[in-house]
């Protein structure tokens, strides 16, 4: 990747192979300045912001063992992942997010799951 940086050639002898050596590193150069700018456009679509909500969904029974999720990308789309559980049952709900907003009504921890991955930056 770094060959440019290799002395793997005699040194120029003058202006002109200097000249003709820069040419080179600028093709490579604009070549990785390419490859930067689609790996930043796709690191957009990753999911990286996340938002975790654990809470009791049942007034006096049971503990805080239910759970909504919220992972995002840098244009706020994804998903909210919410599991309520209980002794005698577990489930799983998935909701999709479009930049912030979803096409099902959300809870409130839903709610609060998403706005706190918005917050995050996406880094630990």
């Amino acid at each position: 990747m770094f060959e440019f940086l290799k002395h793997t050639k005699k040194e120029p002898e003058n202006v002109a192979e200097v000249l003709k050596e820069l040419r080179v590193l600028e093709q490579k150069l604009s070549g990785v300045s390419q490859e930067l700018e689609v790996l930043k456009k796709e690191g957009q679509l990753h999911l990286k912001k996340v938002g975790f909500i654990r809470y009791n969904p049942f007034s006096n029974i049971g503990s805080d063992q239910s759970f909504s999720l919220a992972l995002l990308d840098d244009e706020n789309s994804g998903i909210v992942i919410t599991s309520l559980f209980s002794r005698e049952s577990n489930r799983v709900y998935a909701k999709t997010i479009e930049k912030s907003q979803s096409g099902y009504p959300l809870s409130e921890e839903e709610k609060q799951a998403l706005e706190e991955a918005k917050k995050s930056n996406g880094r630990p």
